[in-house]
């Protein structure tokens, strides 16, 4: 696995080089772009020209998270806003649009995948949530390729992005070079449902994983925690992804909290990475011998 590490920590600051720099020095080699206007504003062409300069100079990869937000709903308490496969058409349209002005950042940010949201939470299944899933999913992929980002499908808390479905939706549109970005939280939450939880999630979306994220919860909701402060157990993840391609991004996706510094980020991400790198180096020698 390759280290990495989402914006979305400094969600509630303005993303400047200094604060790719914390993240780099954490151990990232990858960074995930979090899009969203007050903190990454994709629409400002100097912003993003600093940007690219910084993954250019670096050697870092850059990955990119769709917009959730429009820029004046915006708030550390208000739910995301942006759905690909909303019942309104409109909407829609509005959420495509707003993806495309983000990726247009692919222009000069050299971003090697985006990941998309198909739905908000608990959005339910249907033949017409597959069809908007489709038709997003076409558009953006179609905009995105020609600019060298793949497309990648998280598993999300609703209907829609099941292990099950997202293989289906794949499937149906015949979208062969879309990938899943697998998160670890979001899995671990469906562990009472039946055929859910990490285990039976990894099996099923292992041969379509580019990316995963990684965030700890007490359990009953999403709380994107760093690793090991929660109930998840990171040794028997570590088992699953050490069967994945060792450049596969495994992107800490933690909570924007207004106690963290560029410091404390910088110190906390290096310890999750050193006990993540210890945990599959146990496994490789237990497996050894």
């Amino acid at each position: 696995m390759q280290p990495g590490i989402s914006t979305h920590v400094f969600l509630q600051q303005r993303l400047h080089p200094g604060l790719l720099d914390a993240l780099h020095k954490g151990g990232a080699q990858t960074i995930e772009v979090f899009a969203a206007r007050h903190h990454f504003d994709y629409t400002d062409r100097p912003s993003v020209r600093d940007m690219a300069t910084w993954f250019r100079d670096n050697g870092v990869t850059a990955t990119l998270h769709q917009p959730l937000y429009t820029d004046a709903h915006w708030s550390r308490h208000v739910a995301p806003t942006l759905s690909l496969i909303d019942p309104e058409k409109s909407r829609r349209i509005d959420a495509m649009d707003e993806i495309k002005r983000a990726l247009e950042s692919a222009e000069q940010i050299p971003f090697a995948s985006i990941v998309l949201h198909l739905g908000l939470k608990d959005d339910t299944w249907s033949p017409r949530s597959l069809e908007n899933s489709l038709t997003g999913i076409e558009h953006i992929k179609a905009f995105a390729h020609p600019l060298g980002v793949r497309v990648l499908l998280e598993n999300l808390q609703n209907e829609v992005t099941t292990p099950e479905h997202l293989l289906e939706i794949l499937r149906v549109g015949h979208f062969d070079n879309v990938g899943v970005c697998f998160d670890v939280g979001h899995a671990h939450l469906t562990q009472n449902d039946p055929a859910g939880g990490i285990d039976a999630a990894f099996e099923l979306l292992k041969p379509r994983i580019a990316e995963l994220h990684l965030h700890d919860t007490h359990g009953q909701k999403i709380d994107h925690l760093w690793p090991g402060t929660g109930v998840i157990d990171w040794t028997n993840v570590a088992k699953h992804i050490v069967t994945l391609p060792t450049k596969t991004p495994g992107i800490l996706e933690i909570a924007h909290d207004l106690d963290e510094t560029a410091e404390t980020v910088t110190k906390k991400a290096a310890e999750v990475f050193s006990q993540q790198s210890r945990i599959a180096e146990d496994l490789l020698h237990s497996a050894g011998n």
